[in-house]
């Protein structure tokens, strides 16, 4: 496994992450057991850099971790450990309903999470979400507190703003923003973004960077989602959009291809090819999943190759938004 460091002199990280949140909500039945599996697998297979928030199932995510660490005892010095807060649900429905950064949550949001996690740090954290009407100086403020104290080894945000992560990062240093990032959504990053994040020595972690499971080519139609699957109410899967962008996956399959590896292999090669400062954190819940994800840190992209599957998912011929309008009112401040 290929590492890479998150910030200025930050932790060295697995060059492929864990995305852990499909263990407990929004892809479908949780399978505790397969879980813990993959898990293990990720340590063996040196896969280190896992990522997880305490939105994440309502808090069971983060428990889930903390139970693995509980039972692993000296292996969490192995992992760099990234969560995020910002995120609150609606007690009655469940669903997320509010961005509170205010920075009285932010001591408090961190102590739930260090006793779920059943841990007494936190190597990355991160600002989930950002409420605009709070200043983010003043919630990166109470962060670089819990720095202070001990119970964080770093910052980072997520789904900011570059104007935001300028203010932020001159209020206490940030490590990594978290970004939607992908064949499938490159806006987000490339430009501006990316420019200031190397301007300032900022990683990208790149979340989703397999267009939630569609660059995997694993997904052939909508029916192989269950009925509790987050993915059926988001746009780029609804009914209208999904051919479409299903026939950029074959595009990006035939690429792959000739290079000699799946679809998912490629699309994660390609994204470690935009720099060393880029980590692709993908999400999965099956060992078998997660040993294809890690086996792209050994692809070495020409740079033909990282132009044609740059080619085979033109920007224009993506289908729908990336999240649910109500979800996207909360990127991008």
């Amino acid at each position: 496994m290929e590492y890479r460091t998150i910030g200025s002199g930050g932790p060295a990280a697995s060059a492929i992450g864990l995305g852990c949140m499909g263990m407990s909500t929004a892809y479908g039945p949780a399978d505790e057991s397969e879980s813990l599996r993959t898990l293990d697998r990720a340590v063996e297979l040196g896969v280190t850099f896992w990522d997880t928030a305490d939105a994440y199932g309502r808090g069971a995510n983060e428990e889930l971790l903390g139970g693995w660490l509980r039972t692993r005892p000296g292996r969490r010095d192995r992992i760099v450990l990234a969560t995020k807060f910002g995120l609150r649900h609606d007690a009655a429905t469940g669903r997320v309903d509010a961005v509170d950064t205010s920075p009285g949550y932010v001591a408090q949001a961190c102590e739930d999470s260090l006793r779920r996690l059943g841990t007494d740090r936190i190597d990355l954290y991160y600002m989930h979400r950002r409420d605009p009407q709070v200043p983010v100086e003043e919630t990166v403020g109470a962060m670089g507190e819990l720095v202070a104290a001990g119970k964080v080894g770093r910052l980072g945000l997520s789904e900011v703003s570059p104007a935001t992560l300028r203010r932020a990062h001159a209020e206490f240093p940030i490590a990594a923003v978290q970004l939607e990032y992908s064949l499938f959504t490159r806006d987000v990053v490339e430009g501006e973004m990316l420019a200031v994040c190397r301007e300032l020595g900022i990683t990208v972690v790149a979340y989703s960077p397999l267009g939630r499971g569609m660059l995997t080519g694993a997904i052939g139609s909508r029916a192989q989602l269950s009925d509790d699957d987050n993915r059926r109410r988001w746009p780029r899967f609804a009914e209208e959009n999904f051919e479409r962008n299903l026939a950029l996956v074959h595009a990006v399959r035939d690429v792959a291809g000739e290079i000699g590896c799946t679809p998912a292999q490629a699309a994660l090669a390609w994204l470690l090819a935009q720099g060393d400062d880029i980590v692709p954190v993908p999400g999965t819940k099956r060992a078998a999943r997660l040993e294809e994800n890690a086996a792209a840190a050994g692809l070495a992209l020409t740079a033909e190759q990282s132009r044609r599957l740059a080619a085979a998912v033109p920007g224009a011929a993506v289908a729908g938004a990336r999240y649910p309008e109500q979800a996207m009112r909360r990127v991008g401040h």
